[in-house]
């Protein structure tokens, strides 16, 4: 296992038995064979952590295992090795699973997998109707059928590198407490849209054509609209789809449009915007106001994310005034 080891503070089973082990997996998964050679051993690890819509797991076998869940039905299940080797069947593909090629696995076509003993999965299961919805509220009308990806992710190109980073940073934030699971958060919301939304636009599906033809420009009327409500709503806490909203758009063509007139994603001008007013506010030309109270006041909620990101801004920390 990785150390230090993901979601550590959120383990689930600990085990050497095949039965704990079947039964353990099948509750948070759902009800599958699992098969151990003869004479062989098991040392299982599994953490999980359960969000709203999607859940993380880190998952190692400790023992070379065939594992066969048939159809997984209500979910998608990405799966990204962190260490490793397993072999999966889905869909008439044959995968050899590593550090350097993932997969991900649609819920209406049955699975056979071999994982080795010394493979290690951070894994990311999706509910099957919360993509639907995400699919539908980008492409803007009801799916056709059933959303199906390509199973093989390649994590050597840009596209798998981006869906793996951004899952480690969303593990990494809930082990620093910087992302609470504990309760629904609109941060947690955002975090789990982006998700969803990266794989539909990231990874080929059956849907793909769809998603490239709904990416397209919006109105220059949509634009000013959400740079406007950007402008006015900086400083609460917004997502993506609260500025969608405001100017009537879908959030993925939105996304094309900021970067297409103004090279960043609104997520990212919106954050730009909160800086700028920040130094503003820091000026020597401004009343006084504790970097806190600046932080806060301009829709930031972690002062360590603040200072970051306003170092990287403007070179110097947000104590340096003037």
């Amino acid at each position: 296992m990785h150390s230090p080891e993901l979601l550590a503070a959120y383990p689930v089973l600990r085990t050497r038995d095949l039965d704990a082990a079947r039964a353990a997996v099948s509750q948070r998964y759902c009800d599958h064979r699992l098969t151990l050679p003869q004479g062989r051993a098991l040392d299982v690890r599994h953490n999980h952590v359960r969000g709203t819509n999607l859940s993380l797991n880190l998952l190692g076998y400790g023992g070379d295992v065939g594992i066969d869940p048939g159809q997984l039905r209500d979910f998608y299940l990405l799966q990204l090795p962190l260490a490793g080797a397993a072999r999966i069947q889905h869909r008439g593909y044959e995968v050899d699973a590593s550090p350097a090629r993932g997969t991900i696995i649609s819920p209406d076509r049955p699975t056979r997998m071999e994982w080795r003993g010394d493979c290690v999965k951070l894994m990311v299961q999706i509910d099957r109707a919360f993509l639907n919805r995400v699919a539908e509220d980008d492409l803007g009308i009801p799916l056709p059928g059933p959303i199906r990806f390509d199973p093989a992710v390649d994590l050597t190109r840009e596209a798998g590198r981006t869906l793996k980073t951004l899952t480690l940073a969303m593990a990494r934030a809930i082990d620093a407490g910087t992302l609470s699971v504990e309760r629904q958060s609109l941060r947690q919301m955002s975090v789990e849209h982006e998700i969803a939304r990266m794989l539909l636009e990231l990874q080929p599906s059956n849907i793909s054509h769809l998603m490239d033809r709904a990416a397209t420009r919006v109105a220059p009327r949509q634009l000013r609209r959400a740079i406007a409500f950007i402008h006015e709503a900086y400083a609460e806490e917004l997502r993506l789809e609260d500025i969608a909203a405001a100017a009537d758009a879908h959030p993925r063509t939105l996304q094309i449009a900021f970067k297409a007139a103004l090279g960043m994603t609104p997520m990212s001008y919106l954050r730009k915007v909160r800086l700028d007013m920040a130094r503003y506010r820091l000026s020597a030309r401004v009343v006084t106001e504790s970097v806190t109270d600046v932080a806060f006041g301009c829709g930031y909620t972690h002062l360590g994310r603040f200072a970051r990101d306003y170092r990287a801004q403007f070179g110097h920390s947000p104590s340096v005034r003037g």
